[in-house]
């Protein structure tokens, strides 16, 4: 068997057990120490794990696993928990699939093992936070339970043809890197929503006053006003939600100036790039949508098409969405209640 072989099976590895670290050695551990599978002669290095002791810490791991990962937020510590513990798991299966190889090539392959773990870790992460934005539990165990499944067919098939699965898996690492930079700003906005749920809850009570300069990380690269073109009335800190304008879970600034009353700019950093985007609230509604971790602005044309515009405050924010939503709407000539489900139904988000 080649070292191709040796490297597609310890990076398969590797990423399974970024997914599911506790479950990845105790079903290879049952497996061999079962004899449900015979290990080929470069894998003998393997037997290890069929170790009655080593099978049974993993399955009392992956028993708590089995649970934590089912409920919501609770599986989102458990991965934080874990994003250290996983790719170092990862690398050590992988450095023992290689058995006694040239010490260098043992060295790579254990660093590329562990950046692959640390990659299926943070991809299964940034999802597991995107589903504990709904309050509901069902997606949480469908995902657990997906997981185990891939994780065991996994298994099964770098068994049966490592090749095979080192493509499939490469194929999936390639899709995470070019998508990591949206799903690192997702996890980003997440946890950041957490947070400010966690450390200011929501007071209705109170009155808020909307801030009318800038927050401090647009302030250096917003602040002259030909840069915004014109004078603040008021900015409002928020994240951008899924629009088909502004790409989504931007940390910036909703901003409306004094010379345009039926516009606003929403202005953010894009990488190290200043973005700017101008919203036309003619002919728009302006709505409050209260979420489980986030205030929701929501902006929609009356006649439904046209461009949406979502953006997520933090809960504590709620009497300043508020005092938003009827600022525009005094602009706009409009006073009263609207409701969310009457006036934007068809457009219903499922962002938190």
């Amino acid at each position: 068997m080649n070292r191709l072989d040796l490297l597609a099976a310890a990076l398969g590895l590797a990423a399974l057990a970024g997914i599911n670290l506790y479950l990845t050695v105790f079903a290879t551990g049952l497996a061999i120490h079962f004899h449900w599978i015979t290990l080929a002669p470069a894998y003998q290095s393997l037997e290890i794990l069929g170790n009655p002791w080593i099978i049974t810490v993993a399955g009392i791991l992956y028993f708590l696993e089995f649970f934590a990962d089912k409920i919501p937020w609770v599986d989102s510590i458990w991965d934080a928990v874990h994003t250290v513990i996983r790719p170092v798991g990862g690398a050590l299966l992988a450095i023992q699939v290689l058995g006694h190889q040239d010490p260098v090539f043992a060295v790579v392959v254990g660093l590329l093992a562990g950046g692959t773990s640390l990659a299926s870790h943070t991809a299964k992460a940034a999802t597991r936070l995107t589903a504990n934005a709904s309050p509901e539990p069902f997606s949480n165990i469908a995902l657990s339970f997906g997981e185990d499944i891939a994780v065991v067919g996994g298994l099964a098939l770098i068994y049966h043809n490592p090749i095979v699965a080192l493509s499939i898996f490469a194929v999936a690492m390639a899709a995470f890197l070019y998508f990591a930079p949206k799903i690192l700003r997702g996890m980003k906005a997440r946890v950041w929503l957490v947070w400010k749920k966690l450390n200011g809850p929501a007071d209705f009570g109170a009155s808020a006053n909307l801030p009318i300069t800038l927050p401090a990380n647009l302030a250096e690269i917003f602040s002259k006003q030909d840069t915004i073109g014109g004078t603040t009335a008021w900015a409002a800190p928020c994240i951008s939600g899924r629009t088909g304008k502004i790409p989504a879970n931007l940390f910036g600034a909703l901003v409306a100036m004094n010379e345009e009353p039926h516009k606003l700019l929403f202005i953010a950093r894009k990488g190290r790039r200043p973005f700017t985007r101008a919203i036309d609230l003619e002919g728009a509604t302006v709505a409050r949508e209260p979420k489980f971790l986030s205030e929701n602005l929501i902006i929609a044309p009356d006649s439904g098409k046209g461009g949406r515009y979502l953006f997520l405050f933090p809960r504590s924010s709620a009497d300043e969405v508020e005092q938003i939503v009827e600022e525009l709407r005094d602009r706009l000539g409009r006073r009263g209640p609207e409701s969310v489900e009457s006036r934007l139904e068809p457009h219903a988000s499922a962002t938190s």
